[in-house]
């Protein structure tokens, strides 16, 4: 591209001025309403080119044009999903930290939408109940921006590798506060959901857990449902997780708690990948079920 220099005039320097002042940077109004390459626009450009660590300078290059647009997209500004070349800017940026920090490490949050993105993505899709196809619409960034409270402001975290373990003081605490019903929809899934009632129980007399067979009671704050199996293609979305790819199970079960809409939760706790036939032990299950009920007392924590 030609680069826009002190002293041109024009729509083009309108839109260098405007994507600046989006940024906040100062342009003085009489350069605005002229759309004049001034004193203050040079400024302006010398300061965003030092702070995208480009080459001392006042003009627009093509360097200096395109960090200038990816710096100017918002989140939401279009739809993300993962191609070649990757989407790049700001509001991939702000996409990975809101990930990171909700707990779906998609590595350094670096602007480039690439395949670990697209990754995390689909958890956070899946987590929250929407359709995971890694395809960031306005429905997921819905969801990112009603979390913001939780994200926003917060260092992203580019990864995870061990869960702290609740104490048992504060662990009874939570369970006497909070009305949880736990339930399986096989087997194995009803053997893991009856050993986290037996612990939650041993925990404290006021556990607030109950065991349900065919039918969850909805006079409860949460309803975690268990089951070794995905959910079928051909049922509605509801937010789920998937254990043998969660190291971060508190926060995964904080952001479904957060992100709910309806009263009480439904959460979907998926044993795929864990339970394969003549592999799975007793002690298999009592392992998942202390890590199950630690992770909810841990996110129902205040």
């Amino acid at each position: 591209m030609e680069s826009i220099t002190p002293g041109m005039q024009g729509p083009a320097v309108e839109d260098v001025q405007t994507r600046l002042a989006s940024l906040g940077y100062t342009i003085d109004t009489a350069e605005t309403s002229a759309q004049e390459y001034g004193t203050t626009t040079a400024e302006a450009v010398r300061a965003f080119r030092s702070s995208e660590g480009i080459e001392t300078g006042d003009e627009v290059d093509g360097t200096t044009w395109s960090a200038l647009v990816d710096a100017s997209y918002k989140l939401g500004d279009r739809t993300l999903y993962l191609r070649l070349p990757n989407f790049h800017g700001a509001d991939v940026q702000a996409l990975q930290r809101a990930l990171n920090t909700l707990g779906f490490a998609c590595g350094v949050d670096d602007g480039y939408f690439g395949p670990h993105t697209e990754a995390a993505l689909q958890q956070f899709q899946e987590n929250v109940g929407l359709f995971a196809d890694g395809m960031a619409f306005q429905d997921t960034f819905a969801y990112v921006k009603r979390l913001h409270h939780v994200w926003e402001g917060k260092p992203s975290i580019v990864d995870i590798d061990a869960e702290a373990r609740m104490g048992f003081a504060r662990a009874a605490n939570v369970l006497e506060n909070c009305r949880i019903a736990i339930g399986g929809e096989d087997a194995i899934a009803r053997n893991v959901a009856s050993r986290v009632w037996n612990i939650a129980s041993a925990t404290t007399d006021g556990s607030g857990i109950v065991l349900y067979d065919s039918e969850a009671p909805h006079d409860v704050d949460l309803i975690v449902e268990v089951a070794s199996d995905e959910l079928p293609e051909d049922a509605e979305p509801r937010a789920t997780i998937a254990l043998a790819e969660c190291q971060n199970l508190p926060l995964r079960i904080k952001t479904a708690l957060a992100a709910a809409k309806t009263k009480p939760v439904i959460l979907r706790i998926e044993l795929t990948g864990i339970t394969g036939y003549g592999m799975f032990t007793a002690s298999d299950a009592q392992t998942l079920a202390v890590r199950l009920l630690d992770g909810l007392c841990d996110a129902l924590s205040a």
